[in-house]
């Protein structure tokens, strides 16, 4: 490994770990954060969007940026995020209400697309083909063990010093890549320098997708229908758009003519979509209905990265010998065991189970992840590589946001707009029961599109 690839590595590392353990952490720091805003009667519903703000701004970014950093280089993207990732935290931290943590965490989001984007291109930009699952797998291991770290820190950091302190942390976290990025990581990454961009585009994508996911998470309203179905018009125009021009700002016949880039990003989604609203579900159970505070919570949470930390480098090692469609198949069918089974938590429901239970779906993220992220970046062809990490990092922001969606949208069913309180503890348990219920309903159907996504190596 040379000295530019290891530069690559570390920095993609870091990238890797930041964003997770922000998400994680705050997730874990929602009802402190609804106590703290109380006197301003935040409703479950808009607590659930602080959260949600984040994943928006992110997911509406990444395709525009990892095509803006194919342009213009990707080391100068990666390290503008990390600035604006960072001074919107500070800027979190000092919210006085919570529609301005909103703005911010929103800035924030922006900052992460920027650095999603770029992160996993540059990497696999540097690594030769036969070495991507392994070094994918490291980087994907930073992501397990900021989602490890960030229940468990962040419950810690809650408890003692409040809500904001995350996002203290959080601000000096991310201001360490900029600087290595300057100091240690020599040379640029723009593979399509020569090649325009497209803006119109962009203003047809980034407001179509936030019609969709507003839309979605909002069903429940007839202003949500009518986001949803401008968001679907829009996203048409921009389609076909992308189809006629020249120099697209996201190749739409890698969907049409690569099968195992197509349903790879199709798995990503799906899983996505399947297993992030698991960590909010569960701390609401935990600290609502099961009485834990954010410190215990947080403990309880750290079981599943555990796995998913020790598991996904022998995974990505392995997806370079065997095939992804395989071993990510195999962990799409224990992510559903696992969600099938809190589909049926009742108040009595031990915290050891949980924990057990959290252990195996691990396991199962594990398998999945690092052989799906092989399979996505090793199917395009080198100029398409950050459009590459941009989709895969869409898939899985874009999965995250219609997880919080569905589970906004069941619990505002349930529960309603009002302020989480113990008369309304049964209708939020129906409300979580309901929405894991659906959550492995979804993964039958991500199984079925990891097995259809046909093979990469006797291509290499």
């Amino acid at each position: 490994m040379n000295s530019v690839q290891r530069s690559a590595l570390t920095v993609a590392t870091i990238s890797s770990f930041i964003t997770p353990f922000m998400i994680s952490s705050v997730n874990v720091a929602l009802p402190a954060i609804e106590e703290g805003f109380r006197n301003q009667g935040i409703s479950a519903i808009l607590l659930s969007w602080v959260a949600t703000s984040y994943l928006l701004a992110a997911g509406v970014s990444l395709v525009p940026m990892g095509r803006l950093a194919d342009i213009v280089g990707r080391k100068k993207i990666l390290g503008y995020g990390f600035g604006l990732f960072a001074l919107s935290s500070l800027l979190c931290a000092l919210s006085p209400n919570v529609f301005l943590l909103l703005l911010f965490r929103t800035m924030q989001g922006l900052g992460g697309g920027m650095i999603f984007s770029t992160g996993m291109a540059i990497l696999t930009s540097v690594f030769p083909p036969h070495q991507r699952g392994r070094v994918l797998g490291l980087a994907v291991t930073a992501v397990y063990i900021g989602l490890l770290t960030g229940p468990f820190l962040g419950g810690l950091l809650t408890h003692y010093l409040g809500w904001r302190s995350l996002f203290i942390l959080i601000f000096f976290l991310g201001v360490m890549p900029p600087l290595l990025i300057i100091l240690f990581l020599k040379g640029e990454w723009a593979d399509a320098a020569n090649e325009s961009y497209d803006w119109i585009g962009a203003l047809l994508y980034i407001p179509s997708l936030v019609g969709i996911i507003y839309g979605f998470s909002t069903l429940a309203h007839r202003l949500g229908v009518l986001f949803l179905l401008a968001g679907c018009g829009g996203l048409a125009a921009f389609v076909y758009r992308q189809i006629k021009i020249k120099e697209p700002l996201f190749q739409v016949n890698l969907f049409v003519q690569n099968r195992v880039f197509a349903l790879s990003n199709a798995a990503a989604l799906i899983h996505y979509s399947a297993t992030f609203g698991l960590t909010f579900l569960l701390s609401f159970y935990l600290q609502y209905i099961k009485g834990l505070d954010s410190r215990m919570t947080g403990i309880v949470l750290i079981t599943q990265p555990i796995m998913m930390a020790l598991f996904s480098p022998l995974a990505g090692r392995m997806s370079d010998r065997i095939e992804p469609r395989v071993i990510s198949s195999i962990g799409m069918g224990i992510t559903f065991i696992g969600l099938l089974y809190f589909s049926f938590l009742t108040q009595e429901t031990s915290v050891f189970s949980i924990a057990g239970m959290l252990l195996i779906l691990g396991f199962g993220f594990a398998l999945f992840s690092s052989p799906n992220m092989n399979a996505i970046m090793g199917s395009v062809e080198p100029r398409y590589l950050g459009i590459a990490a941009g989709s895969s990092g869409t898939m899985r922001v874009l999965g995250q946001v219609f997880s919080m969606g569905i589970a906004t949208l069941i619990l505002s069913i349930f529960v309603g707009g009002q302020a989480i309180a113990p008369g309304l503890y049964p209708e939020l348990l129906q409300s979580i029961c309901w929405t894991f219920a659906v959550f492995s309903a979804l993964c039958v159907f991500g199984i079925f599109a990891s097995l259809a996504r046909g093979e990469i190596h006797k291509k290499s």
